[in-house]
């Protein structure tokens, strides 16, 4: 698999994101649904938004990691949440680091919706390649 991240703009490089991304040579691609802190019995987390980033990014590791696929291999990651201004406030000393720890330079989207099932806050949808 050959992956490159095109960023034209010089402030594109400052962001935790490419502004696209072009695999060739794929052998398979893993589309995620949207994982969110729901625990191995299916409850979701009434904890607060970090703490529930915290268990999605541990619940995705773990559905791309059974599907035999690599994080590092994550070229698309949208992001749902139901605050950005929270997300940025307390989400992002957790979120940086699971990027830096793959050195994922990933497409994403970032979007405040209304609501999430029951008391969840924020969700990560994954595209993975290999």
């Amino acid at each position: 698999m050959e992956k490159r991240t095109i960023d034209p703009w010089t402030w594109g490089k400052n962001t935790n994101s490419a502004q696209a991304v072009e695999v060739k040579q794929v052998e398979g691609t893993l589309y995620c649904s949207g994982q969110v802190a729901l625990d191995s019995n299916g409850v979701p987390s009434s904890a607060d938004m970090r703490s529930q980033l915290i268990q999605t990014i541990a619940n995705l590791e773990q559905l791309i990691n059974e599907a035999d696929y690599d994080c590092e291999n994550i070229v698309r990651l949208n992001i749902y949440t139901t605050s950005t201004q929270d997300f940025f406030t307390t989400c992002m000393d957790v979120y940086v680091p699971f990027l830096q720890k793959y050195g994922i330079k990933q497409s994403t989207t970032l979007l405040e919706v209304k609501g999430l099932f029951a008391t969840l806050t924020v969700e990560l949808e994954a595209t993975v390649v290999k």
